[in-house]
């Protein structure tokens, strides 16, 4: 029968490995869907830069606090000029230090700013964490599809192959046609060339769901799931509200606190800044020497900062805006996986109700008859291919549901809490 022969078949599919890998002395151990996420998230460089980023908001937060340095200055007038000027005996020495003194709030505006920025630095982390850990579960449930693909046309050659023998004997009695012979051989080839499709398929999938760990090319064995659970989804509405709290939503509240936080740091820049200096002069022509303090500030007639105040306005008005372009396109996003989800479900269950009970019960009946004479070759090749058509459309159906499921599950942050799953 063509399900005990994919049975049979099946776990030699499992362990399926590249050549490299098969010629190994103890084969890898199979790779799990929380191994694969594990390493992808040690691994995968989207997370180093995000790691990085965060790093390079916490050095900015750092400088954001820092006081203005002292300066030093050193000036000598009265000097190398003329007649009694020529050479020192008149100059006037002076060494002052002086201290620029931030007013208005401006250093407690830039560090609250930066802070800020860091934490949307952070939320902006968890967002790439949860789109890794998508693409980790589309790319292991790919290659979990690729296997299982491999398994069903592995079974569907193995079977065609089984037709000969019985096929020759009937030509040697005369119930068949010696056309059939090459018929068969033909169905057979065809599936082969499938199946070696299908095996280069695997090997791509294999390479992707490397890629996502780290790895320029697989060192896994295969990859150990439950593709055939489906569970019914729940409602939309209790979806679309878990998906209100991913990252790349929730981290507009640190964006518009960092973007209030510059609109008060250009205002600050608005008041001027008081530098104040003390020093020791000496003169050269009595000998004498004295203490020098001064005081200095801009006065704010024509700069007041007013396109800087009015630009870092606009930028808090732009964040929410992008705020709700960001809940629209989630929101879009979610509703997509969501029904692609569903639809996958509702196809499962109507493949498994009828379809694939019609289409076995139909080729068993067909095989065993066409030992009897009551079929022909071609109408046992329809049944076939009529069995495995529908286990390979159950195998789209199962991959666009898992995949619908991770892409949901990205979004949201969170499982999605499905019903009781039943399995084939």
């Amino acid at each position: 029968m063509f399900q005990r022969a994919l049975a049979a078949t099946l776990g030699a599919a499992i362990v399926l490995l590249p050549a490299t890998i098969a010629h190994a002395a103890s084969p890898p151990a199979p790779l799990t869907l929380t191994l694969a996420i594990q390493r992808a998230i040690a691994s995968n460089p989207r997370m180093t830069i995000a790691e990085r980023d965060i790093g390079m908001s916490g050095g900015r937060r750092m400088q954001a606090g820092v006081m203005p340095n002292p300066a030093l200055s050193l000036e000598l007038d009265g000097a190398f000029g003329t007649n009694a000027y020529q050479g020192l005996d008149q100059a006037e020495t002076t060494l002052q230090i002086s201290q620029l003194i931030e007013l208005g709030g401006k250093r407690e505006a830039r560090v609250a700013s930066a802070a800020a920025d860091q934490e949307a630095m952070k939320w902006e982390r968890e967002a790439v964490r949860l789109q890794v850990m998508a693409e980790t579960t589309g790319a292991f449930v790919g290659v979990l599809a690729a296997q299982r693909r491999v398994s069903i046309l592995t079974a569907q050659v193995n079977e065609t192959d089984g037709f000969m023998p019985m096929l020759q004997k009937r030509v040697e009695a005369g119930a068949s046609s010696p056309s059939e012979v090459s018929r068969a051989r033909l169905a057979a080839e065809l599936a082969r060339v499938d199946l070696d499709k299908a095996k280069a398929a695997l090997i791509t999938a294999r390479r992707e769901l490397a890629l996502q760990m780290g790895q320029p090319e697989p060192r896994f064995g295969a990859v150990s799931g439950n593709l055939l659970r489906v569970a019914a989804p729940p409602a939309l509405q209790s979806v679309l509200r878990e998906a209100m709290a991913n990252p790349q939503l929730t981290k507009f509240t640190a964006v518009k606190s960092q973007r209030r936080a510059q609109v008060a740091t250009e205002r600050a820049r608005a008041v001027p800044d008081v530098t104040v200096g003390a020093g020791w002069r000496y003169y050269n022509d009595t000998r004498d020497s004295g203490v020098v303090v001064s005081l200095g500030m801009p006065i704010p007639i024509f700069d007041q900062n007013q396109g800087s105040i009015l630009e870092a306005q606009e930028n808090l008005r732009r964040a929410e805006a992008e705020e709700q372009i960001a809940r629209n396109t989630l929101i879009s996003m979610t509703g997509r996986a969501y029904d692609g989800l569903k639809a996958a479900y509702e196809e499962v269950q109507r493949l498994r109700a009828t379809a694939i009970p019609d289409a076995r019960a139909t080729y068993e009946g067909i095989q065993s008859g066409y030992g009897e004479g009551r079929y022909t070759l071609l109408e046992l090749l329809d049944g076939q291919n009529a069995l495995s058509e529908t286990a390979l459309r159950e195998l789209e159906a199962l991959v666009a549901f898992h995949t619908s499921l991770a892409t949901l599950e990205g979004l949201i942050g969170r499982p999605v809490h499905l019903s009781q799953g039943k399995t084939k």
